[in-house]
């Protein structure tokens, strides 16, 4: 047995031996204990719009100068004076294309972070976080340091170093300075006294049930201005570029599709086609400061920790003129306690890092399942590992013909998911420069490996060459929309509040990329990546010839066919029914089969949708080009416009055109990103397609039974016996518009039927106390449930509104029972809106369980949440009667102030459904 499997059996049983974790609230003397409700609450939030901004220790410049939010965009590019009135991009210009041509590039698949089991006994590294140094361009400043980055090979040296130096802890690191203290007292002109980690100190920031979820695994990632990739990653990846489609002479081996990218990522540059310019360290920042974009790939049951350091330059102006240099990461949407979820001030410096603990149990942990004897409630192991578990007998547990078994409602179970940026005000700019990545979670019900049939795995497409984790035929896939600058650089407008638009489609960072593909089965996870943009994609097969349905543009003597597809997965979870979108039923009761037939309903900012398609059915053969396609219509960041026929955009008969004008060149005839994003090519396949048949889980349609249930709901809106629980069930309204707002900040949330607000973090909306706390195997009960209502202001806007922190079962939306697409669905991202299949308001029914803390629920249309469209939820402790302070960042570490409320904050808005259903 190797040392570190000594160490962590050593520690697994000391952990085991532990008492339980003290989860009373913290002591008088701690820096974050709570608070009585001031005396005066209304004098209390009337005193709010008096007080400093939360965030104003991010904008501190050189000499005591105070920044505000027009610091970080002085340097853009088009400010409002020198902006047009063109829509797209937003108030921008038409982003030149440097002679790119459509699919001459093959798609980047995502490289896996790579978390290695947490050892304590691993000596500390010798290597510190490099500090920034200037450094030829574009991957770092040649003049400023504050303006720069650290050299790549010394992030890339200390990146790959081993283990975690310190070792992370309960509590915050305060002892540790950050390191790069003298760079930022050269900035800034004065001393500082920051710690190395960014979290807030004290308990009341601490990682909850720190003992019992103690991280397995681990992994550090750098936020990091655009640079070429060093090939870091590449021992990470779990097929080791060794086995199936990543092996060699698979599909997938050849990461760029260039003569040095074989098995390695070592030379993916940041451009966006191989005819485009280098980004540079301002425009672009990633993880790793990296392309391929990054995937996290965890397993239920395993604890992980994220150390997520912040290597973006000093001078929070040194950014192209948008995004920030202080981030807060939001893992969407786990089940996590709120000091790792990401809260919109609890972020942190240039130079500092936060450690991220995510437990990756299920929810109901504390009241289902908790003797762990459910074979459904499981995580996929390889023959012979052995690992730590909590269980009814918590301690090392070994591989049991491929699972083991965890506490917890298999209900739950999640599959897609993703991680990005949060920071206050400045969540839109930072994703759209890069800070995000997918997160795919594995469980005994989805294990990544299609070809174990034990009666609980459900068989999605995958592979089999590993026990579990194949993504041979399991595409990641973010769709975002970008515009760039005349220089080719990326380009963003902070200066319009409606919401920004890009002209140009990316997939996974790339201009029109193609994909190859074996002629089988395929699971494809769809991110909506955007600031603003809704996506509506349709699938279709190219024809030589006119025996197609749709014809292609004149003279180009080709058609096209649909290509029908199951929707399994919505947001980041399995549905109890997968939904054909074959034209086989009406899935939205209006009347036309034929509007879904190979067309996917409107897709959200954030949402995500898993499909299966078939490559080897349908009329698809080996040699046929497919094309995934936009068909939704912007003309403003306000909302989406109209669905364009899938045949005018086929056609061309829909299709925007530069035309030069008064003001330079702009894009006429409509919206440059609807139309094609992806090309598929398809392959030959000999192997065996092992996959589920999704047909087979279908919902029930005329003339045939219902199919058989992936995963199930925990409620049912038409069910009797939760009816009742419903009605016993706190009910709380929020409306979204601009009811109150100002010309600065025009966006509110109105809860409970208050007043309109902008967020103020210190400000308190709602907050949910838990029916128990932690407990012991054997008990059982259903945790707090609440119903919550989600409404529309008006006025022709849109909003995809997402609560943190756990899943809702909509029960009606707009009065009427749900599509089918969300009718067996669990959802984390609500859209209401004017677009066709949207609605004024969702109802839905929502738990919380297991952890507490500060949490937040916003617009994704992250220009509306940052102008000021989010508000604060906490979840308190079982009886707990005081509140929990707000932190306040700043160079100088972080200190805490006493939070506000609304009236309504604990009470809600009454008891029960208030919509009756229209079937």
């Amino acid at each position: 047995m190797s040392i570190s499997a000594v160490a962590a059996m050593v520690l697994a049983f000391e952990l085991a031996a532990s008492p339980i974790d003290d989860v009373a609230p913290p002591e008088p003397n701690d820096p974050s204990h709570f608070n009585d409700p001031p005396a005066d609450p209304a004098a209390a939030l009337n005193e709010l719009p008096s007080l400093p901004e939360a965030n104003v220790g991010a904008f501190d410049l050189p000499d005591g100068i105070e920044g505000d939010r027009d610091t970080p965009r002085k340097e853009n590019g088009l400010p409002p004076a020198q902006q047009t009135s063109f829509n797209y991009p937003t108030n921008g210009k038409p982003s030149p294309l440097f002679g790119a041509q459509p699919f001459t590039q093959q798609l980047l698949l995502f490289e896996e972070f790579g978390p290695a089991r947490l050892d304590p006994t691993t000596p500390a590294g010798p290597l510190s976080f490099p500090a920034p140094s200037i450094g030829p361009a574009p991957q770092q400043d040649p003049a400023s340091v504050a303006r720069s980055t650290p050299a790549g090979p010394l992030l890339d040296a200390f990146l790959k170093q081993p283990g975690l130096t310190p070792f992370p802890s309960q509590f915050a690191n305060v002892v540790d300075r950050n390191p790069w203290q003298s760079q930022i007292e050269l900035f800034l002109n004065r001393h500082i006294a920051a710690p190395a980690e960014g979290r807030p100190p004290g308990k009341g920031w601490s990682h909850q049930r720190w003992n019992e979820f103690y991280p397995q695994a681990a992994y550090k990632t750098a936020q990091a201005g655009a640079r070429i990739n060093g090939g870091l990653r590449d021992g990470a990846q779990m097929h080791h570029y060794a086995v199936g489609e990543f092996g060699p002479g698979g599909l997938y081996y050849n990461t760029a599709g260039q003569t040095n990218t074989q098995g390695t990522t070592k030379g993916v540059d940041t451009r966006f086609h191989p005819s485009m310019p280098l980004q540079d360290h301002k425009s672009v920042w990633t993880f790793d400061g990296t392309l391929p974009p990054k995937l996290l790939m965890v397993r239920y049951g395993q604890p992980v920790l994220m150390r997520h350091y912040n290597a973006l330059p000093i001078d929070p102006s040194a950014n192209h003129g948008f995004g920030l240099h202080t981030i807060s990461t939001h893992e969407h949407n786990g089940h996590a306690p709120a000091e790792s979820d990401g809260y919109a001030n609890a972020f942190f410096f240039p130079g500092q890092y936060y450690d991220y603990r995510w437990p990756i149990q299920l929810a109901g942990y504390d009241s289902i399942n908790t003797r762990a004897e459910d074979p459904r409630a499981a995580f996929p192991c390889a023959p012979g590992e052995t690992l730590w578990v909590n269980d009814a007998n918590p301690g090392l547990k070994t591989c049991d013909h491929g699972s083991i078994r965890i506490r917890g409602d298999y209900r739950e179970t999640m599959s897609t998911h993703w991680f990005h940026d949060h920071m206050l005000d400045f969540t839109a700019q930072n994703v759209y420069k890069g800070n995000a990545a997918m997160m795919n979670y594995y469980s005994a019900l989805d294990r990544g490996n299609e070809a174990v049939d034990d009666g609980v795995n459900l068989r999605l497409p995958s592979g089999s060459a590993l026990a579990w984790g194949n993504r041979d035929y399991d595409v990641n896939l973010v769709i975002a929309d970008k515009a760039w600058d005349a220089n080719g650089q990326l380009w963003f407008n902070p200066f319009n509040t409606d919401g920004f638009l890009g002209d140009q489609i990316l997939v996974n960072w790339q201009y029109k990329p193609n994909l190859d593909v074996r002629a089988r089965s395929y699971r494809f996870r769809i991110l909506n990546g955007s600031v603003s943009r809704y996506l509506k994609l349709a699938l279709v097969r190219e024809i030589k010839g006119s025996s197609g349905e749709f014809q292609g543009p004149k003279g180009s003597g080709l058609s096209y066919a649909r290509v029908p597809f199951h929707l399994i997965a919505n947001d980041g979870n399995i549905m109890e029914h997968s939904v054909p979108f074959d034209g086989s039923m009406d899935l939205d009761a209006d009347g036309d089969k034929q509007n879904h037939n190979a067309i996917l309903p409107t897709q959200g900012i954030a949402e995500r949708f898993d499909i299966i398609v078939n490559f080897a059915k349908n009329g698809v053969k080996t040699g046929d080009k497919l094309y995934l396609l936009n068909l939704k219509e912007h003309d403003t960041g306000k909302g989406p416009k109209d669905d364009i026929a899938l045949a005018d955009a086929l056609s061309e008969k829909y299709l925007a055109a530069i035309k030069q004008s008064s003001k330079g060149p702009q894009w006429d005839k409509g919206d440059p990103a609807v139309g094609k994003v992806l090309q598929f090519t398809v392959k030959a396949y000999s192997g065996q397609d092992l996959a589920m048949d999704p047909a087979l889980y279908e919902p029930a349609k005329p003339g045939k039974a219902m199919g058989k249930i992936m995963i199930p709901l925990k409620l049912h809106r038409d069910d009797p016996a939760d009816q009742a629980r419903l009605a016993q069930a706190r009910h709380r309204t929020f409306i979204f518009g601009r009811s109150d707002g100002s010309d600065k900040v025009p966006w509110t949330v109105k809860t409970d039927g208050g007043f309109g607000y902008n967020m103020d973090p210190r400000r308190l909306s709602s907050a949910v106390q838990l029916a128990s706390g932690p407990t012991d195997a054997g008990s059982s009960g259903f945790g707090t449930l609440e119903v919550w209502k989600i409404q529309n202001g008006g006025n022709g806007w849109s909003h995809p509104v997402h609560v943190h922190f756990e899943e809702g079962i909509i029960l009606s939306r707009g009065g009427k029972a749900p599509p089918e697409w969300e009718k067996w669905a669990r959802k984390d991202v609500y859209r209401i809106g004017s677009e066709k299949d949207g609605t004024d308001s969702v109802e839905m029914a929502i738990n919380f369980r297991e952890f507490a803390g500060t949490y937040m629920e916003h617009c994704h249309n992250t220009q509306h949440e940052d102008n000021s469209m989010l508000l604060r939820w906490d979840i308190e402790h079982p009886g707990q009667f005081q509140m929990m302070p707000t932190p306040l960042p700043s160079w100088d570490g972080v200190k805490y102030i006493n939070s506000a409320a609304l009236p309504t904050w604990r009470l809600g808005d009454g008891f029960g459904p208030q919509v009756k259903v229209k079937n």
